[in-house]
């Protein structure tokens, strides 16, 4: 036997859809709860962003610059962050990822030169400041330059049609 077929929400849970313009027997016929005319009984009625006349908020602010969604998402460590490893270690993103330094969405990781370094590592992201390459090598460790990964298709071919 089935269960799931047997499953109802409790007593009270689930009320019954609301059967509007059925009468006036029904309390809510005709007009259906909307009163007489007006904007507020016009089907599709929404006051969103209206300030009673008043030049509404989002007109108000400027709008300025552009976000290119196109563009790769870099995301930022600091060498002074790197010092959590231990000495000797190989960093790779993965284990960025687990230290908790690199969250959210990211295409590329970039090095930067905040901070002091004193443990010999193997860094290995796709960008480095000439600060965090510096910093890195007077430790003793070096920096390992990766590819960046390869576009979507769509993005590619999103950027062939804008050129």
């Amino acid at each position: 036997m089935d269960i799931l077929c047997k499953l109802s929400p409790p007593d009270g849970a689930a009320k019954d859809k609301r059967r509007l313009g059925r009468g006036r027997g029904s309390g809510i016929g005709k007009t259906c709860g909307r009163g007489q005319k007006g904007q507020k009984a016009r089907v599709g009625h929404s006051k969103r962003g209206f300030e009673g006349g008043q030049m509404p908020l989002q007109r108000r602010i400027p709008k300025r610059g552009f976000r290119n969604a196109l563009a790769a998402m870099v995301a930022e460590v600091a060498v002074g962050s790197l010092q959590a490893f231990d000495d000797g270690a190989v960093v790779t993103l993965e284990a960025l990822c687990d230290r908790g330094l690199l969250k959210g969405r990211y295409d590329r990781v970039k090095v930067l030169g905040t901070g002091d370094l004193g443990k010999k590592l193997t860094v290995q992201a796709h960008a480095f400041t000439r600060g965090a390459l510096s910093k890195i090598e007077q430790a003793g460790g070096s920096a390992v330059v990766l590819t960046p990964p390869a576009a979507p298709p769509a993005a590619e071919a999103s950027k062939e049609a804008h050129r």
